[in-house]
C-alpha cells in the first residue's frame, strides 16, 4: 500500500524492522488491526510522540509544542477493497481511546505526506483525505511539516519528504 501514491515509497526488510522495533520498545504504543477472517487486511499504529525519535520530534519542539502532549499516530493502511466501510474511523477510534487510556496527552497529531499535485506519478483518480480527516476533528497545523527520508519506488537513494502535521485535541492534560 506505500508503494502507491502518495507514498511512492520503496521498502526493504531492514528499514521495516527498525520501524517496527520503535512500536515494540514503546510500553504505551499499539497496533490496531483489521481483519477479514484470518486475513490482516489493514493496520494503524500508535504511540506517544515522546517514544519516537528526536528527528520526529524536532518539528514540534520548534513549534513550542512538548512531545510530551502529543500523542503521535503512525500509518494507517488499508487494502482498497475494504475502505469506505467504516474501518478508517474505526483506526481513529481506537487510536483516540487508547491515548487516553494510556497518557494524558492533550493532542493527537499524525503526517500526510506532501506531494506537489502537478507531479506526473500522480494517478489521475487521486484523491486526498483531506475531507476525512476534517470529519474525525483533525487539522493541519500551519508550518508544522516533519521530514522523513526513503527510498522512492525506482530510486536508487533516500530522498526527503515533506509531511504536513495534522492535529486534534485528545481532552488530556
Amino acid at each position: 500500500m506505500f508503494r502507491a501514491w502518495p507514498y511512492l515509497y520503496e521498502g526493504n526488510e531492514a528499514y521495516e524492522r527498525d520501524y517496527v522495533a520503535t512500536y515494540a520498545a514503546s510500553e504505551r504504543a499499539a497496533i490496531v488491526i483489521a481483519r477479514d477472517g484470518d486475513a490482516i487486511v489493514g493496520a494503524s499504529t500508535c504511540l506517544p510522540l515522546t517514544d519516537e525519535d528526536g528527528a520526529m520530534q524536532a518539528p514540534f519542539r520548534a513549534a513550542g509544542i512538548d512531545p510530551a502532549s502529543v500523542f503521535y499516530f503512525g500509518e494507517s493502511v488499508l487494502l482498497p477493497a475494504y475502505r469506505g466501510r467504516g474501518v478508517g474511523v474505526a483506526f481513529f477510534r481506537e487510536r483516540e481511546a487508547h491515548a487516553r487510556a494510556v497518557s494524558d496527552a492533550a493532542q493527537a497529531a499524525f503526517c500526510a505526506v506532501i506531494r506537489d499535485n502537478a507531479d506526473p506519478r500522480r494517478p489521475t483518480d487521486a484523491t486526498t483525505l483531506d475531507v476525512f480527516w476534517r470529519k474525525r476533528g483533525y487539522a493541519p497545523v500551519s508550518g508544522l511539516i516533519c521530514r522523513m527520508r526513503w527510498r522512492e519506488i525506482g530510486a536508487a537513494n533516500e530522498v526527503e519528504n515533506r509531511l504536513q502535521v495534522w492535529m486534534k485535541p485528545l481532552g488530556g492534560a
